[in-house]
């Protein structure tokens, strides 16, 4: 048989196809999208069952400041598609988040963003959280948005909220990062200014913030409909969320509703959903018809969107709410320093007691020194529980409690850390460790008489620890 004999292209050929090697002609692998590429699919999703899109508040300011960098990261991380961001101009004309028209509150500076450049802003600190006077200093930096936008790039959209006044600062960043398509503009400036700026920058995404006091945008923009409205009513019997209206917008884009506090969205508010999700989110939905929610708790709300399950008590947990103290009146059930319900009318009425609504989390408000509370609870398995509170305060430092389990002996003072906000609330552990038998209990919680008290009650919770040894009786706090 005669060989044959390869040219060296044949050859080469021949090689590339029986191993594999570099130059192989290789199946093309379909591009990935990204979670931005996702994020922009869903927005432009009008239909009936579109998804409901989560929005984060000033990002996730309950793991890091505000409008920080590590904020962003942390909203999207926890599921967010879009992370709402505030925009101020400098005194040089750099775009910059925060929100305020001072760095007062954010950070460890004072004065106008106006008035500062960007070098000046850039020496200061941002404050933990939500900021105010007595909040903790951390090590991050006031981002500018040519900073925020790359890192939001691939990971989803950016409502530029505070920022109208400053578009075009704003569309030219967008430009220069190569993220115009991940920045969402908004305002509620007349229809014929909006108009003009959609006609020079036709791939801007825009949508328009509207209540009773302008529904005439929504005829005003006749066919050429903004992606999204944002919807803002304090009552459920306002124009805007009239189904009518809110079916002509839903016809031709998406309803953004914010769920933050009293006033945005009536009552319907996050805490209201931490609670029982149908008295806020639920009814946003499916009443006013939001396919966009703007909150402050994305895990919860990410949790209940995908598995329809909001909080979820832990098995053999106890929950005891502030506001359910026991019967029998002052010096008996409780004692407060003044005879008066300071907290409006929200429960136990006629208990001196102050009982507040902060934005729907029913809590125990105005706290002061030497007062205490009782409560009664069960529990189903006996064992060792650890107890913490939901608590919140813009002070530092907040308060000192001390707990007292079936006439025991009261456990060492436990200190309420600064939350950054009355409104801002959250679990703290108070490193006590209580054993208890199955059956009924009673705490006492009492606020240090010499100690600086002012912080809002929400709730205590007992969980039960695990890996811990049973004991035969009441055994003694450990902190």
């Amino acid at each position: 048989m005669k060989k044959l004999l390869l040219t060296p292209v044949l050859a080469a050929l021949a090689l590339t196809l029986t191993t594999g090697s570099v130059g192989a002609v290789q199946p093309q692998a379909t591009p990935r999208s990204s979670a931005a590429d996702r994020a922009y699919r869903d927005l432009m999703d009008h239909g009936r069952d579109a998804k409901v899109m989560t929005v984060a508040h000033r990002a996730q300011w309950r793991e890091a400041p505000e409008n920080s960098l590590p904020a962003i990261t942390a909203a999207f991380d926890h599921g967010a598609e879009i992370v709402e961001i505030d925009l101020r101009l400098t005194k040089d004309g750099h775009p910059v988040l925060m929100h305020d028209d001072t760095v007062d509150r954010t950070t460890n500076g004072t004065g106008r963003v106006a008035d500062l450049t960007l070098a000046q802003i850039k020496e200061l600190r941002l404050k933990q959280g939500l900021g105010g006077a007595q909040a903790a200093l951390t090590d991050e930096r006031v981002p500018t948005l040519a900073e925020a936008m790359p890192l939001i790039k691939n990971r989803g959209l950016a409502n530029l909220d505070k920022g109208w006044d400053i578009r075009e600062e704003m569309y030219r960043v967008l430009t220069e990062t190569g993220t115009v398509r991940n920045g969402l503009f908004k305002g509620s400036a007349p229809v014929a200014e909006v108009q003009a700026f959609r006609e020079q920058h036709p791939d801007a995404l825009y949508m328009h913030v509207v209540s009773d006091d302008n529904i005439d945008a929504i005829d005003a923009f006749g066919a050429d409909q903004p992606l999204a409205y944002e919807v803002i009513f304090d009552s459920d019997e306002d124009a805007i969320v009239r189904k009518p209206v809110l079916d002509r917008m839903r016809s031709t884009g998406r309803v953004w509703i914010n769920s933050m506090w009293f006033g945005l969205a009536d009552h319907y508010t996050d805490e209201r959903s931490l609670i029982d999700p149908a008295r806020g989110w639920g009814a946003l939905i499916n009443t006013f018809g939001a396919s966009m929610l703007q909150t402050d708790n994305v895990e919860t709300l990410e949790s209940w969107l995908k598995t329809g399950r909001a909080e979820r008590l832990p098995a053999d947990s106890v929950r005891v709410q502030g506001e359910d103290f026991r019967q029998g009146g002052e010096g008996v059930a409780y004692h407060d320093l003044d005879a008066q319900n300071r907290g409006g009318n929200v429960a136990r009425l006629k208990e001196g007691v102050d009982v507040c609504d902060q934005d729907g989390a029913v809590d125990v408000c105005w706290i002061r020194g030497g007062e205490w509370l009782t409560y009664d609870f069960d529990v189903r398995k006996s064992g060792y529980y650890e107890v913490s509170a939901r608590v919140s305060s813009p002070y530092q430092p907040a308060g000192t409690y001390r707990l007292t389990f079936d006439d025991g002996r009261p456990s060492d003072g436990i200190a309420v850390r600064n939350t950054t906000s009355h409104s801002a609330f959250f679990v703290q552990p108070s490193g006590v460790k209580q054993y208890l038998k199955a059956g009924r209990h009673q705490v006492r919680i009492s606020m240090d008489a010499d100690a600086y008290q002012n912080f809002n009650l929400d709730y205590l919770q007992l969980d039960r620890a695990q890996g811990t040894s049973a004991g035969t009786g009441n055994g003694p706090f450990t902190t």
